[in-house]
């Protein structure tokens, strides 16, 4: 069997990572955990130095009291 080599390339995975279909993939994403959360929750998706990031944050008091006592984030992305 003959060996293979295989070179990523480096830049081509750098763009996919900021692409704005990998942005569309992650709000999505961040969408439905958002939706499990319930009221109160925000998202974001942003990006970074080398990727694009998404984020659901507790936006209202409620909310953040809610997910300090139960973890609803951290629930919901599972």
């Amino acid at each position: 069997m003959a060996k293979s080599k295989f070179k990523l390339n480096s830049a081509g995975v750098g763009q996919l990572l900021k692409s704005a279909e990998m942005q569309n993939v992650l709000e999505e994403k961040a969408s439905a955990i958002k939706n499990r959360c319930g009221d109160g929750y925000g998202q974001d998706v942003y990006v970074g130095k080398s990727r694009a990031n998404a984020m659901v944050f507790a936006d209202s008091s409620a909310a953040k009291r809610d997910n300090m006592k139960n973890n609803t984030i951290l629930k919901a992305v599972r």
